[in-house]
């Protein structure tokens, strides 16, 4: 089946046809300019497009053994836990909204600190393997956030950390599953 017998927007087919493309992890610039190369609302993304009261959603748009697209949905409030990006690139398009990226670095006493926090409007960031961070809307109440993610290899399992331990703890993201578009 083509990708857009899918039921993915017109204006991502392209970039989907180039994950599906892929054999191994590309270059984190390349993942970069590929998704500037396109620009999408958040209307445009249609039912990717689905939030959580209780917190950020994870939609799946596309995903094969070497990356996976995700669509993440946060309401104002809503943020991630302090994470790494295991072994991991990921390529982050904003597409609309603030969100705000918090990066963290190991003390010599084991626990973590923050050392930055950035406000990233509509466009794409790369992160790293060795990435410790947070993302978060931070913006006024109803103020949503919508973003892509791009992950290669998919984020399956990331260590997540907490500013009072010096312990980390595996973790595997829930996604939520599309059907052609549709949410199941």
């Amino acid at each position: 089946m083509s990708v857009s017998a899918l039921h993915y927007p017109a204006k991502i087919v392209p970039f989907i046809e180039y994950l599906q493309g892929l054999t191994t992890r590309p270059p984190i610039d390349d993942l970069v300019a590929k998704m500037k190369e396109f620009d999408i609302s958040m209307q445009e993304l249609g039912s990717f497009v689905q939030f959580h009261d209780r917190g950020y959603r994870r939609n799946v748009v596309f995903e094969n053994e070497h990356v996976q697209l995700l669509c993440l949905c946060w309401k104002s409030g809503q943020r991630s836990p302090i994470h790494d990006h295991a072994q991991s690139i990921c390529a982050v398009k904003i597409v609309e909204g603030v969100a705000s990226e918090t990066l963290f670095e190991m003390t010599p006493s084991g626990y973590i600190k923050a050392v930055s926090t950035v406000d990233y409007g509509e466009g794409v960031i790369g992160s790293e393997d060795d990435d410790t961070h947070q993302v978060a809307n931070l913006q006024e109440e109803g103020q949503d956030l919508v973003t892509l993610h791009c992950y290669a290899p998919p984020l399956r399992k990331m260590k997540t950390y907490s500013i009072d331990s010096k312990f980390s703890q595996m973790y595997e993201p829930v996604n939520e599953m599309h059907i052609y578009g549709s949410g199941i």
